[in-house]
């Protein structure tokens, strides 16, 4: 602390002592400047002041000089203007010296106007009974002027009625003479009418001719529609009973499937099994085999299950066939396929007829009726129903 008030104290002393140096040159500076200035402003001598006086004395003279001279072209621009404003007193009294008699001169215009429009106005009337009377003389003008017209009007009109009477005399001449070679001509269409009658007759009773020939044709073709109406109604009936056969033999076809179905239930329950499938791939021997109990408890599932598929499998293709036949039956429309569906109706009666043989084993009387061997019908020969059960059946050994 102490250090730093003594450094204060030697630079605030230094900083003195470097003042009281610097002071005195300073100082010498300021009184040179100052004399200097004073020199240059104040007078040192009295010849200075003498001259300096003199100066302003001659100023000031020159100023007086000139503000002289200022008032007296002052003076002459005021007696200038007085001696205008007296000019233009004249001038003004002049002026209105004037507006009096201009004033006066009004007057008696107004009253020569006065005059003239009462003038005006008289002759505006008089105009005015010109106008009317020239109006009146234009209409009887016109009137003249339309009866001239009318006149020429009738005159022309009269002169066209001639020329008119002329023509007309002269077109009725002429129509005359057209009348004459009209009726030359029409006498010369009559004997052409005349011509073309007869030959028109001619074509009338050819025509009638011809006539009856399409009648007795038109009955013989109605006669033909009636056959052919009558073929086809012989026709609809024809398959309204191929219908009601084929609904005959769906029914028969399921109770045959009713049947085989009992067949086979009773089968089962009496432990009748047909035997198994050749493998030579022919159909087993129709009839039942009776078993052992013990083979029938080691082997029985497999034939049961073959023979139940065998029915099952016919049962669904005779019922298919009879569902294709119906719709064929339904859809047909003409007779070209009645031979093929009756084949086909054939065919699924025969399966329906194996089937049951086949649903009552050995024992039908279905197998009695049958024929024991069946030959090769001949081509296109008919086919019965019984060499076509027997050649879907097996065999019998």
């Amino acid at each position: 602390m102490i250090e730093f008030a003594l450094l204060f104290g030697l630079g605030f002393l230094t900083a003195a002592f470097l003042v009281f140096l610097i002071a005195p040159a300073v100082h010498r500076r300021i009184v040179w400047f100052t004399e200097k200035r004073l020199k240059a402003t104040m007078p040192l001598s009295p010849q200075e002041v003498r001259a300096q006086k003199d100066m302003a004395r001659a100023l000031f003279a020159a100023e007086n000089a000139k503000t002289e001279q200022a008032l007296t072209q002052e003076r002459d621009k005021s007696v200038a203007l007085q001696i205008r404003n007296g000019k233009l007193q004249q001038e003004a009294g002049r002026f209105a010296a004037e507006n009096t008699e201009l004033r006066t001169r009004i007057d008696d215009l107004e009253v020569e106007a006065g005059e003239l429009r009462s003038r005006l106005r008289r002759e505006e009337s008089y105009i005015s009974q010109l106008k009317s009377g020239i109006h009146t003389a234009e209409q009887v003008g016109a009137v003249k002027d339309a009866d001239i017209d009318g006149l020429r009007k009738r005159m022309t009109k009269m002169g066209a009625d001639a020329d008119n009477l002329k023509i007309d005399l002269a077109t009725r001449e002429t129509e005359i003479e057209s009348l004459k070679l009209r009726l030359k001509t029409m006498r010369d269409e009559r004997d052409t009418l005349r011509h073309d009658l007869n030959l028109a007759s001619l074509r009338a009773k050819d025509a009638e001719l011809r006539l009856g020939q399409g009648s007795d044709k038109a009955q013989r073709l109605e006669e033909r529609l009636d056959r052919e109406i009558a073929d086809n109604a012989d026709k609809e009936t024809a398959i309204e009973r191929h219908v009601h056969d084929v609904a005959r033999l769906k029914e028969k076809l399921e109770t045959a499937s009713a049947e085989a179905e009992e067949a086979g239930r009773a089968l089962r329950a009496a432990g009748l099994v047909p035997p198994g499938k050749q493998t030579n791939g022919s159909k087993p021997p129709v009839g039942p085999r009776i078993v052992d109990i013990d083979d029938h408890d080691a082997n029985a599932a497999e034939p049961e299950h073959n023979v139940e598929d065998d029915i099952a499998q016919m049962t669904e293709e005779v019922r298919n066939r009879a569902a294709a036949i119906s719709d064929r039956l339904l859809k047909s429309r003409s007779p070209s396929h009645d031979q093929a569906m009756r084949e086909e109706i054939a065919n699924i009666a025969a399966n329906m007829v194996a089937l049951t043989a086949l649903k009552e084993g050995d024992k039908s009387p279905i197998l009695d009726l049958l024929p024991k061997e069946t030959t090769a019908a001949e081509q296109g020969a008919r086919i019965s129903l019984a060499d076509r059960a027997a050649a879907l059946l097996p065999k019998q050994p």
